[in-house]
C-alpha cells in the first residue's frame, strides 16, 4: 500500500536562534529552552526524549524515554540495565538523545557518552517512585519475550502480597545512566525552510566551540 505524503506542508514562524544571542554553555541554552517550552507551549511531557543506541546486533535503535534530571555534567534517565537498551549502552556507550517540541518548532540533538550513575543516586530515585512503579521494575524482565499479559499481571499480584506493608528495595539490575554530552545541536524552525541550527562541540580544553550550520 502506497501513501504519498508530499503535500504535508508547514511554515515555521514561532522563533529565531542567532549566534549573537546564545550563551557560551549549551546546558544554559538547554535549560532556557526547556523552561520556556514547559511553561508556554502546552506539551504534556516536555521531558520525553528519544535515545538512540547501537544494538548488539549492529543496528541502531531509537525509543522514547523520560529525562529525570539534567545538570552541568549531563542528562540522567533510568532503565533496566539488563534490557535491550541497557545492554546496548553497556556494550557501546556512544548514544544520541533528541527532543522535538513541535508546538515550539524546536529540536535539540545531543551526542554523548552514557555511564551508570552512583548506586546511592539510583537508590534515592527508586525510593521516590510510586509503589506501583517500584513493583513494575521487579515484574518486568524488560525486552524479554513473554507468553501473554496475564503472566505479568499474575506476577504483579504475587509481588504485591509478598511486599505488603514492606519497603521495596531497588533491584541491582535497575538504575540510572548519565549521558555526558560532547555535542549539542539546537534547531529552530524558520520560514522557507531556512531553519536556524546552532551546534556546540566540546573541545579538549572543555570549552565549547559554537558554529552556525546551514539548514
Amino acid at each position: 500500500m502506497d501513501a504519498d505524503l508530499g503535500d504535508y506542508r508547514k511554515s515555521y514562524e514561532k522563533g529565531a536562534l542567532l549566534l549573537d544571542n546564545v550563551p557560551e554553555n549549551p546546558i544554559e541554552l538547554f535549560r532556557n529552552w526547556f523552561i520556556e517550552v514547559d511553561r508556554h507551549f502546552n506539551i504534556e511531557e516536555t521531558n520525553a526524549m528519544t535515545i538512540s543506541t547501537i544494538g548488539l546486533d549492529g543496528y541502531p535503535k531509537s525509543r522514547v524515554v523520560l529525562l529525570k534530571k539534567y545538570t552541568h555534567e549531563g542528562f540522567i534517565f533510568y532503565t533496566n540495565y539488563e534490557s535491550e537498551k541497557g545492554k546496548a549502552i553497556l556494550e557501546n556507550p556512544n548514544v544520541c538523545l533528541s527532543f522535538f517540541w513541535h508546538s515550539a518548532e524546536r529540536q535539540i540533538i545531543i551526542k554523548g557518552k552514557a555511564e551508570k550513575i552512583p548506586e546511592n543516586l539510583s537508590d534515592g530515585y527508586f525510593e521516590s517512585r510510586p509503589r506501583g512503579s517500584q513493583l513494575g521494575a521487579l515484574v518486568s524482565n524488560q525486552s524479554e519475550v513473554v507468553t501473554n499479559r496475564e503472566v505479568l499481571e499474575t506476577k504483579l499480584k504475587a509481588l504485591e502480597l509478598k511486599f505488603e506493608g514492606q519497603p521495596i528495595e531497588r533491584p541491582e539490575y535497575w538504575g540510572g545512566f548519565m549521558v555526558r554530552p560532547v555535542e549539542l545541536e539546537f534547531w529552530q524552525g524558520r520560514p522557507n525552510r531556512l531553519h536556524d541550527r546552532i551546534r556546540y562541540q566540546l573541545q579538549e580544553d572543555y570549552n565549547w566551540k559554537i558554529d552556525r550550520l546551514a539548514p
